[in-house]
C-alpha cells in the first residue's frame, strides 16, 4: 500500500474519513492541523488571530514538506493545494483522494465549529467563492474524487477501501479500452505499453490514464513528456494517444475506462465544448478547449495554448501585432495578445473565415496581401503553413523586418521556413516548440497541480 492523502474543503470530513480508513487499513493517521496545533502550542484559531494566514500557510508547508512518504493516511488543509510546493509533496509517491461536499452540507457541518474564518463574507458566502477559487487546484491534485454529500464518514472510508483494492477500472473495462485503442492508428509499442499499465495480471488498479486526442497525433510529443514527467514526481500514471476521426466515441470510450485527463488537439479543440460540464474563462472566451479533466462524472475544460502563446511575449506588452490565420490557435493567439494590452489585427487569406473571429474579439481583419498596411513589431503564424511537407513561409520574406519578432506555433518541423527566413531578415523568433513547451507546463498542473518549470519541459523535448 502506498500513502493515501484526503484533501477538499472543510466540512467535507476529511478527519473523520481519514481516521476511520487508517483504521481499517491498520496504519498510522495524520492530520496536517493537527500537528500544526501541536507543533505551534496553539489552535488554528489563535494562530490565525495572532499571525494571520501568512504565517498559518508557512507552518503549513513546514508540515507537510516534512511528513514521510510510507504507508499512512493523511489529512490536509482545505487550502493547503494552492500552494504548488505543498502538491508536489503531497503527490509524491501518494494516491490522493478529492473529497467534495455541496456548499450547504458544508455550512451545516462547519457553522458551529471555531475556525477562523478568511473572508468578511457571510457563511455561505464564503463558502462559495472559496470554493470556487479552489475547485481547479482540488480537481488538479487529485487521483479520485469522492462526494460526501449524501454519505457519512464510514460510507466515504469503505468507497475509498474498495477505490484502493479494486481501482475503478474492471478487466472487462480493460479489455474494451483495449480493444478500442488498438483499432486506432497508435504505434504497436505504445499500445503495449498501455496493456502493461492496464491490462495485465499484475497490473496497479491504481494506475491513473491520460491521453491526447486527436486525428492524426502520432506526432505530438506528449505522450514521452508527460510520461517521463510522471516518473519525475513518482506519479502512478500512464499517458497514451487515441488517435481517432470520431471524438464522440473517443469522449465515450475514456468516461467508460475512468480516464482521468486528456490533452485535446487538431482538429477537436471546438468540437469538445460539446463534451465539457464546466469550462473555464479562456475556453468561453477563445472557443476552445485543449485540456480536459475528469472529476466524479463532471469533465472540466481549460485551454492551455493562449498560456503558451502570451508567456514568451510577455516583455513586448502594448506592442502591435499580426495574426495570419483564423482557426482555433488563431483565437487562442488573439486572446494572449489581447491580455498583454496589444493592438491585434488578423491576417488571412480567406476573410469570410475571420468574420467570426473578428466579432468575437473586436478586432480588424485585413487579406495577408495587407501585411505591410500593418507594419505589426510582433507577428504569429496560427496556420499550418510550414508543416509537414508544406514548407513555404507564410509571409513574403521580402516584407520581414530586422527588430519584428516572429513567432511561428508550428512546431514539427522546429525550424520552420517561416523562422528560417526571419532569422536571416534580423528578427527575433520563437520556434513553436516554445508554445508546446509552455502550454505543456500549464497542462501538467491542470492534470496534476504540480508546477513544473519551462526548462525541465524544454530539456525533454528539445
Amino acid at each position: 500500500m502506498v500513502r493515501i492523502v484526503l484533501t477538499g474543503f472543510r466540512g467535507t470530513g476529511k478527519t473523520r474519513v481519514g481516521e476511520l480508513l487508517a483504521h481499517m487499513l491498520g496504519v498510522p493517521f495524520f492530520d496536517t492541523d493537527a500537528l500544526i496545533e501541536k507543533r505551534s502550542g496553539m489552535t488554528i484559531y489563535e494562530i490565525f488571530q495572532k499571525h494571520g494566514e501568512e504565517y498559518f500557510r508557512k507552518k503549513e508547508c513546514a508540515v507537510i514538506a516534512s511528513l514521510d512518504v510510507s504507508e499512512s493516511v493523511v489529512s490536509t488543509g482545505g487550502g493547503a493545494i494552492m500552494d504548488p510546493s505543498n502538491v508536489a509533496a503531497i503527490r509524491r509517491g501518494s494516491t490522493v483522494f478529492l473529497l467534495t461536499a455541496d456548499d450547504r452540507t458544508i455550512e451545516q457541518r462547519i457553522a458551529r465549529t471555531e475556525r477562523p474564518s478568511l473572508t468578511r463574507l457571510p457563511l455561505r458566502e464564503e463558502i462559495h467563492e472559496l470554493q470556487a477559487i479552489r475547485r481547479p487546484f482540488y480537481i488538479a491534485s487529485a487521483d479520485f474524487c469522492i462526494s460526501t454529500t449524501r454519505k457519512d464518514a464510514n460510507e466515504t472510508a469503505m468507497v475509498i477501501r474498495h477505490i484502493l483494492a479494486e481501482g475503478n477500472l474492471t478487466s472487462k473495462g480493460a479489455a474494451g479500452f483495449l480493444s478500442f485503442v488498438r483499432k486506432t492508428s497508435i504505434e504497436p509499442e505504445e499500445a503495449d505499453a498501455l496493456e502493461s499499465a492496464i491490462g495485465s495480471p499484475d497490473r496497479d488498479p491504481l494506475t491513473r490514464i491520460y491521453a491526447v486526442a486527436g486525428n492524426p497525433c502520432n506526432h505530438s510529443l506528449s505522450p514521452p513528456l508527460f510520461n517521463r514527467l510522471f516518473s519525475q514526481y513518482r506519479l502512478n500514471c500512464h499517458y497514451t494517444r487515441l488517435c481517432w476521426p470520431d471524438f464522440g466515441e473517443i469522449i465515450g470510450e475514456a468516461k467508460k475506462t475512468g480516464i482521468r485527463g486528456i490533452s485535446v488537439t487538431i482538429p477537436f479543440k471546438s468540437e469538445a465544448l460539446a463534451f465539457i460540464d464546466e469550462a473555464d474563462d479562456p475556453v468561453r472566451a477563445i472557443g476552445a478547449a485543449n485540456t480536459l479533466v475528469m472529476c466524479e462524472g463532471t469533465t472540466f475544460g481549460f485551454n492551455t495554448d493562449w498560456t503558451g502563446i502570451m508567456d514568451p511575449l510577455s516583455h513586448l506588452k502594448g506592442s502591435r501585432a499580426a495574426v495570419i490565420g483564423a482557426g482555433g490557435a488563431a483565437a487562442a493567439a488573439v486572446y494572449a495578445l489581447q491580455s498583454l494590452d496589444m493592438d491585434v489585427t488578423i491576417l488571412t487569406r480567406t476573410q469570410a473565415k475571420a468574420k467570426e473571429l473578428s466579432e468575437r474579439f473586436s478586432v480588424l481583419v485585413k487579406p495577408l496581401s495587407g501585411f505591410s498596411e500593418v507594419n505589426p513589431d510582433v507577428v504569429i503564424n496560427a496556420t499550418p503553413v510550414g508543416m509537414g511537407s508544406d514548407m513555404r513561409s507564410i509571409v513574403d520574406i521580402s516584407l520581414l523586418k530586422p527588430g519584428m519578432t516572429i513567432y511561428d506555433l508550428v512546431y514539427t518541423p522546429a525550424d520552420t521556413p517561416l523562422l528560417v527566413a526571419a532569422r536571416k531578415a534580423g528578427c527575433l523568433t520563437i520556434p513553436g516548440t516554445e508554445m508546446f513547451v509552455r502550454q505543456a507546463c500549464a497542462q501538467f498542473r491542470c492534470f496534476t497541480g504540480i508546477e513544473v518549470l519551462p526548462a525541465v519541459v524544454r530539456g525533454y523535448v528539445i
